[in-house]
């Protein structure tokens, strides 16, 4: 039996735990005077009933799929060859993959080679106890822990604080690893960027204007001490984001102010959800869509004034991005103006004031700190986008301001080093490590700024 499948029969036992739990409540509720003399609901001795019955199940699963692989590699270790074992572990290691890629579909008949058959045999033979025992164990310790809090139901049984705890329980949980995970995301990051620090001065990255990190295998070869200046990179991503901010936040501040001030409740039902149609096409699309008809309109069209505009260039990228993003801002701030206390308009509205004086004095300042979270969304959005500068601004690594040339971005970058097979030893590969390590602390700070005067003016303002 397959892991999904013994989790399909782990709720579906814990469903038919939870029924059985209500109503052996109702049924003791019966015999004592009705549901008020039970300290808890039916409904909470029903869940907790099923949550004895499905989280012993869980923990099983998964312990015994932690341990499995290595239990059976122990079991099978005495079926490989004598002469495979002399050469060394990572021989050893290189020829059971082999036989686990055989023995993958669950027959191994087929094979000449003895010795690799009579291992795959094994392995499959074990894997199938394997499931056998973990389906048995699993249902056994699901019907046990269901009899079991099945016959804790009675009229002074706290089931409320048992399920409430576990719900809490949960939630910590998935705080944690939460955090948990962005920690060993920065982690390994710093780490890596550590090594590649090893290799390549931390001045000459983060103060070097080129950017060039292929490198050849023997010294005697073009390129071989390569170029590793981050400042192209970081100018890029800032221009074109730069750019696609100043296309955005101006449509997406006005569209939501329109939505939530001026429009009529049968025009907002129709425009915010086509408005945010945006949000759900694929960054693919916007790069296709920047490729094929901005940058071409947008070289055309410097052609006819006079102006030298490269085929790929940040302006289409930057534009295009703000026509992505438009939606993070306008949805955000239109949730924000629309969260302001319709009394602050009142009172507005009573001193005299027009509708448009009322949204720029009262309306917006109030609103201010949650624009400037979508604002910052949007800007870490257009950071970390990819796709469309691979395909509307290019890989030059040029150091420009002029947003009609060719640049590229550090995401970009990230992606084409490690594009591929690639040795995680050369200073090549490292870089896309240290490039992300820069562009967190650079977001980073970037955030805790805008926080800061966010919270200045807020103080200010009240």
């Amino acid at each position: 039996m397959s892991t999904s499948q013994l989790l399909i029969i782990a709720l579906v036992l814990a469903a038919l735990a939870f029924f059985a739990g209500r109503a052996r409540a109702w049924a003791v509720a019966g015999e004592s005077g009705g549901i008020r003399s039970l300290h808890s609901l039916p409904i909470h001795h029903g869940a907790m009933v099923a949550l004895w019955c499905l989280l012993p199940a869980l923990v099983v699963i998964v312990g015994w799929k932690l341990i499995e692989p290595a239990y059976i590699s122990a079991v099978v270790a005495d079926t490989v060859p004598a002469e495979v074992s002399a050469k060394g572990r990572q021989n050893v290691s290189l020829y059971r993959n082999e036989v686990e890629n055989l023995a993958a579909d669950g027959d191994v008949s087929d094979v000449t080679d003895e010795g690799k058959r009579l291992l795959g045999e094994r392995l499959i033979a074990q894997r199938s106890s394997s499931r056998i025992a973990l389906s048995l164990l699993v249902i056994a310790i699901a019907l046990g822990g269901a009899a079991f809090a099945y016959r804790k139901i009675a009229v002074p049984m706290r089931a409320r604080h048992s399920v409430e705890g576990a719900v809490r329980f949960l939630l910590v949980s998935s705080a944690s690893i939460a955090i948990l995970t962005t920690l060993g995301i920065v982690l390994s990051v710093l780490f890596e960027s550590m090594r590649f620090f090893q290799q390549v001065n931390f001045v000459e990255f983060v103060t070097g204007t080129s950017w060039s990190p292929q490198t050849a295998i023997r010294a005697d070869q073009i390129g071989s001490s390569g170029s590793f200046g981050a400042i192209p990179l970081f100018t890029g991503t800032l221009l074109i984001s730069a750019i696609a901010l100043l296309v955005a936040v101006p449509f997406g501040l006005m569209s939501a102010i329109y939505l939530a001030e001026y429009a009529s409740p049968r025009v907002r039902n129709i425009a915010k959800p086509l408005l945010e149609i945006l949000a759900g096409i694929p960054t693919v699309v916007y790069g296709f869509f920047a490729a094929l008809t901005v940058a071409p309109a947008m070289r055309d069209f410097g052609q006819m004034i006079g102006l030298s505009v490269s085929s790929e260039s940040a302006l289409a990228a930057g534009m295009v991005m703000g026509i992505m993003i438009i939606p993070f801002v306008s949805s955000l701030s239109d949730d924000v103006i629309t969260a302001v206390p319709q009394a602050m308009r009142d009172g507005s509205y009573a001193l005299g004031s027009t509708q448009s004086e009322t949204v720029r004095k009262v309306v917006i300042p109030a609103a201010l700190p949650g624009i400037v979270g979508g604002v910052l969304l949007a800007a870490s959005r257009a950071i970390g986008e990819t796709m469309i500068v691979v395909m509307a601004a290019g890989l030059a690594a040029n150091l420009t301001a002029n947003p009609l040339e060719a640049v590229t971005t550090v995401t970009v970058q990230i992606v084409t080093l490690l594009t591929g097979d690639q040795e995680f030893d050369s200073a090549k590969t490292l870089a896309a490590f240290a490039l992300g390590l820069m562009l967190f602390v650079v977001t980073l700070v970037l955030n805790v700024v805008a926080l800061y005067v966010v919270r200045r003016y807020r103080e200010q303002y009240e």
